[in-house]
């Protein structure tokens, strides 16, 4: 299942409306579903395949023309549109935006390197071909100032669209929501975890940032 490291991925979800559940969880499966539009910043970024646009990745809205991702989910073969808006995948709810993003403004992360995920530098940043109208649905997440350093305990969520269970093939329609493994900023790094990881292992579906 897609889960979105929201804080840990520089958002930070304290300053920001967002509507989260009591208990945190130990795996990124499953979780429950958000709160409709909960996670205005959260984008569903997808790609062109035999004329029709598939979900891929998700993101985060970070200015009303930029989106950031992880550089893992970029192909310099594919076409790609970012979805703001998005709810559930299923039916056309009426607030969704679609912008697509010209490969040109597409940019990986220069130190990335697809062959050596263990050396960071996960993140992209994709320019839209026109800025996003921002209004209840579809809002950016506010960065903390650069150096902020999350304390130990401090409440991490995830979000995003993913496999209901481990045997699941697909992504669930709907966004959903589950309290980072561990319910603590510190949770996030036990693994290996580096500066500029979008931690690919704890999202079961597809990547990216929310």
């Amino acid at each position: 299942m897609l889960m979105l490291l929201v804080p840990l991925l520089l958002v930070a979800s304290g300053c920001q409306a967002a509507v989260l559940p009591k208990e945190p969880q130990s795996r990124v499966v499953n979780g429950e579903d958000a709160v409709p539009y909960s996670w205005p910043w959260q984008i569903s970024l997808q790609y062109e395949r035999d004329g029709t646009f598939r979900h891929t990745c998700g993101g985060t809205l970070i200015a009303p023309g930029w989106v950031m991702t992880a550089a893992h989910c970029i192909s310099s073969t594919l076409t790609y549109e970012v979805v703001l808006g998005e709810y559930d995948m299923s039916i056309a709810e009426g607030p969704e935006q679609r912008i697509p993003v010209a490969s040109s403004d597409i940019f990986v992360h220069p130190k990335w390197r697809s062959s050596c995920v263990a050396c960071g530098n996960d993140i992209a940043l994709m320019k839209l071909r026109h800025n996003a109208v921002l209004n209840n649905q579809v809002q950016t997440g506010q960065l903390p100032p650069a150096g902020t350093i999350l304390p130990d305990g401090y409440p991490c969520y995830l979000s995003g669209w993913g496999r209901l269970s481990s045997a699941s093939p697909q992504h669930g329609d709907s966004t959903r929501l589950l309290p980072g493994a561990g319910g603590g900023a510190d949770a996030g790094w036990r693994d290996g975890g580096k500066e500029g990881w979008v931690e690919e292992g704890r999202m079961r579906g597809d990547t990216g940032m929310g």
